[in-house]
């Protein structure tokens, strides 16, 4: 008996590419991170509150969410570590008690200036090795895919983080 036929794929895995390029170039980044005690998840939360840092009103913690891709009960426990680190703070919102803001600390700020000059090194390297006109074309193929696609507006699966 013999087995059957299976689907022959004409592409690649894109969805598959796009992790190990994530992955490799995260390579580079995780020492860094873990050498501060910082998990991916709390970067990206620290990156989203430092590209906002000059909002005095501070982030709603859906929009944090939203820019960090994480999941809701994720962020919860991630925001509550980095609290408690004392590299964030959270308050109620004025306009709606419902709501939650999020602000870096001078500590989480300070640790997002530190860690910048170390992953712009990184980039700095790939742009050498890259060019910058290709990698350049890789930032444009990349907004124009999620552009087509649709955007997106929900966070990874947690398996993907």
């Amino acid at each position: 008996m013999s087995a059957p036929p299976t689907h022959a794929f004409t592409h690649r895995n894109l969805p598959r590419l796009l992790l190990q390029a994530r992955e490799a170039v995260m390579q580079h980044t995780r020492p860094s991170l873990r050498e501060h005690g910082l998990s991916d998840q709390q970067w990206r939360v620290l990156r989203v509150l430092g590209e906002h840092a000059r909002d005095p009103a501070g982030i709603e913690t859906g929009r944090i969410a939203r820019e960090a891709f994480l999941l809701g009960p994720s962020l919860t426990g991630v925001l509550a570590r980095m609290e408690r680190d004392g590299l964030i703070s959270r308050e109620r919102c004025s306009q709606d008690a419902r709501r939650t803001v999020v602000r870096a600390t001078p500590a989480g700020l300070k640790l997002v200036r530190k860690l910048s000059a170390t992953i712009e090194a990184h980039y700095q390297w790939l742009e050498q090795r890259l060019t910058k006109a290709r990698l350049a074309e890789l930032y444009d193929l990349l907004d124009e895919v999620i552009a087509l696609e649709g955007g997106v507006d929900e966070p990874l699966n947690e398996e993907n983080e």
